[in-house]
């Protein structure tokens, strides 16, 4: 039976001691986010998801989701019950605006407990998860009537919230949907269409599900810039918030997926469904983008919690499984044979596992605090260059987080050996899990061209050399502190490669648009690398400052300090490689006759 313990001491050092939440009091929303408070969100929401929501993963993956023949969906046993507990306990609540029953708490609080929920149980978390990005939408975009209608119950997670975007025959190019809004007379519109992979589509936990969906009005352009945005209730929602009649809406089928099998991810088909109207007519995409971005970063999250699921089992099973003998001798004479911890190999898996989960969870809560700064700083200055930087940012969280998210999984499978490939220790579910990371909200190929194809030169490169600056400022700092120095050396170094690949894209990517295509993905792991080193240099910092005392838990920082070295060591120098791959552009990649690529005779 795999474990899941939550992070809880890991966590309450990023967010009180790196991010120091609590300096930030000044600001709506933070006023209540003292220590105390924070610690004990951290605790209990840690608690929460470790005992409740972890028993019932294995078993819901085992189980999945079964749909009827009157289509009407049952999650796994157990599921419904723990989505009762996590409702009344008003988890789903923390981070929403108290104007519509939330609790008004900074963003990065609420970021904790969707790592904490996804990595005790992936699938159960994209049901809170999908209702998460459909309220910004509706927050951001909806009429007032709207938010009124459907937000105090969306947020209580007495009803859920989809978002459906693909269809058969698109996914990524959204201009090709052929979802049609025909106008009823009365303000709504029918909605007629099919969407798949509507993850949370149709299930038994909640009395309504709200969808958002994408359609084309009558004469509407025949591209992204006709698309609207809607709101489709399975439940017709009366005036006095009531629940009416059934809408045109129904679960065709449930996918046969890799994992997430306890999440029902459908196929809906919409037959003449009642829907209304979001924003403005033809502008539905700029809605969607605003829920896609929020679930980005959701799904940056769950590449967290899978490396971090699989890196707790693979050190509880290195310490206890028994192979040969220590390279350097046997370290226990009086066993057989030493734990399989002793050995380089094993050690390299588990550090890289270590060091990435630690500086991803920083990156995580930081950007987390850098979407509170975008609303809620104090000046106009403050929130335009936060907001600018959670943009940039989004798709190295999204992109390199679930890229190395999965790779860490993959490595934990592999200190289990062939024990790892058996479905009863639970690897294989954790990597399966994290697959689907990298391919849903846009796969990592189109964040990275989101990277590099719009962030870097968006405002003339305003981000990015706002990013390079502030990354300049904290290496400076750190190199005047003896203990800090190589660390920042190092660090300096690689952030030089992303300003050379940077360099170079500005020099050949107008020449030839391939050329920045073939370099996006490897320009947006060298970003990750680089802002994971400034986790680590913040990190450190933070852990020198209080060894000059005596912590009780002198072990915890010492630690980091041996992690930000061997991050330094094994990490940063990935950023030149990278860079010399990105500068031999595009001829090769494109240069093959398309029947250069078929094998058969």
């Amino acid at each position: 039976m795999p474990i899941y313990s939550a992070p809880t001491r890991d966590t309450r050092f990023i967010v009180n001691e790196v991010l120091d939440l609590a300096s930030y009091g000044n600001l709506p929303g933070f006023e209540m986010a003292t220590e105390d408070v924070t610690d004990a969100v951290i605790n209990e929401g840690g608690k929460f998801c470790s005992e409740v929501l972890a028993p019932i993963n294995l078993s819901g993956d085992q189980q999945g989701c079964t749909r009827h023949p009157d289509g009407s969906v049952t999650t796994p046993d157990g599921f419904k019950e723990a989505f009762d507990q996590f409702r009344e306990a008003g988890w789903g609540t923390l981070s929403s605006p108290e104007e519509f029953g939330g609790q008004g708490m900074p963003h990065v609080l609420g970021m904790v407990m969707e790592e904490f929920i996804s990595g005790a149980n992936q699938a159960f978390g994209m049901y809170p998860g999908l209702t998460n990005g459909a309220v910004s939408a509706l927050i951001a975009k909806g009429s007032q009537e709207q938010k009124e209608k459907y937000l105090p119950k969306m947020i209580s997670n007495e009803w859920t919230g989809t978002m459906n975007l693909t269809e058969p025959h698109c996914g990524t190019d959204l201009g090709l949907i052929r979802t049609k809004a025909e106008p009823n007379g009365d303000g709504s519109y029918a909605i007629t269409g099919t969407k798949i992979f509507i993850s949370a589509g149709e299930h038994d936990m909640a009395e309504n599900i709200i969808h958002l969906v994408l359609a084309k009005t009558p004469g509407a352009p025949d591209s992204t810039k006709g698309i609207s945005l809607f709101v489709v209730p399975k439940f017709i929602v009366n005036d006095d918030g009531s629940l009416g009649e059934r809408n045109g809406v129904s679960c065709g089928s449930i996918e046969h997926k890799m994992g997430i099998h306890a999440n029902a991810t459908c196929v809906l088909n919409y037959d003449g469904a009642t829907g209304w109207l979001v924003g403005e007519e033809n502008k539905g995409l700029a809605a969607m983008f605003i829920m896609m971005n929020a679930a980005r970063l959701g799904v940056g999250i769950q590449g967290l919690s899978q490396a971090e699921a699989a890196y707790q089992n693979a050190v509880a099973y290195a310490l206890d499984r028994r192979q040969g003998r220590a390279l350097t001798g046997p370290e226990e004479p009086e066993e057989k044979a030493d734990p399989i911890f002793v050995h380089p190999d094993v050690r390299r898996m588990l550090m890289d596992g270590k060091v990435f989960t630690e500086s991803m969870r920083a990156l995580c809560l930081w950007g987390a605090l850098l979407v509170d700064l975008s609303h809620k700083a104090a000046t106009e200055e403050e929130r335009a260059e936060a907001d600018a930087l959670i943009g940039l940012l989004t798709p190295v969280i999204k992109g390199y987080g679930t890229d190395k998210g999965y790779d860490v999984a993959t490595n934990m499978q592999q200190v289990f050996g062939g024990h790892g490939y058996v479905e009863e220790w639970g690897m294989s579910q954790f990597v399966r899990d994290a697959r689907i990371a990298m391919i849903y909200e846009g796969t990592n190929g189109v964040q990275a061209m989101d990277l590099c194809g719009r962030k870097l030169a968006q405002n003339g490169g305003a981000a990015i050399q706002a990013f390079f600056k502030l990354v300049d400022e904290e290496i400076a700092a750190a190199k005047e502190n003896e203990q800090l120095a190589d660390l920042a050396t190092r660090l300096e170094k690689a952030l030089g490669e992303q300003k050379a690949a940077t360099m170079w894209f500005m020099q050949n990517a107008m020449a030839n648009p391939n050329n920045l295509g073939a370099g996006a993905h490897h320009y947006m792991h060298i970003m990750g690398i680089v802002v994971l080193g400034l986790m680590w240099l913040r990190m450190s910092k933070v852990a020198l400052e209080k060894l000059t005392g005596e912590p009780e838990d002198k072990a915890f920082y010492e630690a980091k300090l041996v992690s930000a070295k061997y991050y330094a060591d094994r990490f940063l120098p990935d950023a030149g490689a990278l860079r010399r791959k990105i500068e031999t552009g595009s001829e090769n990649m494109m240069a093959l006759e398309e029947d250069a690529f078929q094998t058969a005779a």
